[in-house]
């Protein structure tokens, strides 16, 4: 019973670890600034340039912003689609992934069997995982190629910093990854059993439950032997006729 409560809470600090993560993780899809730069053209005026999946944008000092979609789905780099794809399936996943671990919790009480329900959270564990992945590659490729290019003494073009949404996304990976890798630890080892307990088991002695008996001699005699009772029998029945044999007494009579 105290490993059950155990279990629960764990779980349901799991959960709520998933969800934060995936929370944080689709507040970046939106969020603008994945990327920034500062130019300072002249003393009272600076113009700030930031970007992320979807769009450019600009603002400077006087408050006045601009944005801009990227003009062509077709012209825009292989990168940019993949950081899309990569985004929209953490969120996706992510979505699945709290309901398959609602179902299945403990204090839930919503599936069927204890087992069942176990496999049930386990499958949200491992969704939870992909999910947390799936963004981990999306803001490590972005900032990957942010600091590349910023690094790179040959890049002509404005060089960009990584900003906030990149370092949003991370934390929330993080919790994504951990709340899933603890899940899905507590939950298989409850719902998927091991190998070691699917062999059979390997009998304590050369004699089964059914045989024990028939090895074992009556309680009254003290020596114990190892043969069976069958053999035992012939021998002591091979004993009894020698010695009858032995002991017969013949009288002259019986030679004529």
């Amino acid at each position: 019973m105290v490993q059950r409560a155990v279990v629960m809470y764990m779980e349901i600090g799991c959960f709520v670890s998933c969800l934060c993560g995936w929370i944080l993780v689709c507040s970046t899809l939106p969020t603008e600034y994945w990327t920034f730069s500062e130019v300072g053209s002249i003393v009272l005026t600076t113009s700030n340039y930031y970007s992320n999946l979807w769009k450019d944008c600009i603002s400077d000092t006087t408050g006045v912003s601009d944005c801009k979609d990227y003009p062509s789905m077709l012209g825009l780099p292989v990168y940019l689609h993949a950081c899309r794809a990569l985004a929209i399936i953490a969120v996706i996943t992510g979505f699945f992934g709290g309901v398959l671990t609602l179902i299945g919790m403990k204090c839930t009480k919503i599936g069927g069997s204890e087992i069942a329900n176990a496999r049930v959270t386990f499958a949200g564990a491992l969704t939870y995982m992909v999910s947390g992945s799936c963004g981990l590659i999306t803001y490590s490729w972005w900032a990957n190629k942010v600091v590349r290019e910023y690094l790179d003494p040959h890049f002509r073009a404005q060089k960009f910093e990584i900003g906030a949404a990149v370092f949003v996304g991370f934390g929330g990976t993080i919790l994504l990854l951990s709340g899933g890798a603890v899940l899905s630890y507590f939950s298989g080892k409850e719902g998927i059993p091991s190998s070691s307990q699917n062999k059979p088991r390997r009998p304590v002695s050369y004699a089964t439950a059914r045989t024990r008996r028939t090895y074992m001699l009556p309680p009254s005699s003290s020596r114990v032997t190892l043969v069976p009772p069958l053999f035992y029998e012939g021998r002591k029945s091979r004993a009894t006729k020698a010695t009858s044999k032995s002991r017969q007494t013949f009288s002259r009579d019986s030679f004529i």
